[in-house]
């Protein structure tokens, strides 16, 4: 038996639906990808890009073309990030990322990208029905993940509210593909995202904020006192 055979195999049934090892496994890891994410390690990086490898079998055994493609996406994205993480220049004493909230124009940027995208891979995938059997559900988890991951690898704590929008899409999708795990899943990222968003923006209270190439750091928030975010 093959690799790909195994992970596309029976593990067990959840709600009348069978679940595969890909869609337990890939899941597994993107729930641990999102725990360290949270606590700003770089070792989110590497097991976003695992979780797309085994997820690409599960979305190919569901004919989801747009899951596919957006797993494609997460590993070469998880590279990119690993590497926006290992050498940003905002870097924490504790050895993890600082973060920060976007400005106007990257949340202008961010918000443009998605909507265009959306409409030119919704695009592809209506004009080419085999690619997908829900378009623009697909369209929309797919280039929904670009820009969350985008905002991750930048140290945005935008990235969390991305995430919540694709979730909104994601679970009832899952669900209706024959992918329960999945949609499960889901759910449990939708209550991470909302620990991981208010960890991220309480701790853009309390770090310095980022100084700008050749100045000098600011000083630290005593703790307890009051801060204000200027963006970048």
């Amino acid at each position: 038996m093959s690799a790909f055979d195994w992970l596309n195999g029976h593990a067990f049934t959840v709600l009348g639906q069978d679940v595969i090892w890909s869609d337990m496994v890939g899941n597994t890891l993107g729930l641990i990808a999102l725990a360290l994410g949270w606590r700003r390690s770089l070792w989110t990086w590497p097991a976003q890009l695992l979780s797309g490898v085994v997820l690409v079998a599960a979305y190919a055994s569901a004919q989801l073309s747009g899951g596919v493609g957006k797993q494609l996406l997460v590993i070469g994205v998880a590279v990119w990030g690993w590497r926006q993480w290992q050498h940003g220049k905002r870097r924490t004493g504790d050895g993890t990322l600082a973060v920060r909230f976007a400005t106007g124009r990257e949340r202008g940027l961010l918000a443009a990208g998605t909507v265009l995208g959306t409409l030119a891979v919704g695009g592809l995938f209506t004009a080419v029905p085999s690619l997908s059997w829900s378009p623009w559900p697909d369209a929309y988890i797919f280039v929904g993940t670009l820009a969350a991951m985008i905002a991750q690898a930048r140290g945005l704590v935008e990235f969390w509210f991305a995430w919540m929008l694709v979730d909104v899409v994601g679970v009832p999708l899952a669900f209706s593909s024959g992918l329960p795990f999945s949609g499960l899943v889901y759910v449990i990222y939708f209550v991470l995202v909302l620990w991981g968003l208010r960890d991220w923006w309480l701790h853009t209270r309390r770090q310095p904020a980022p100084a700008a190439a050749g100045e000098a750091p600011a000083p630290a928030v005593p703790a307890g006192a009051a801060a204000t975010e200027t963006p970048a």
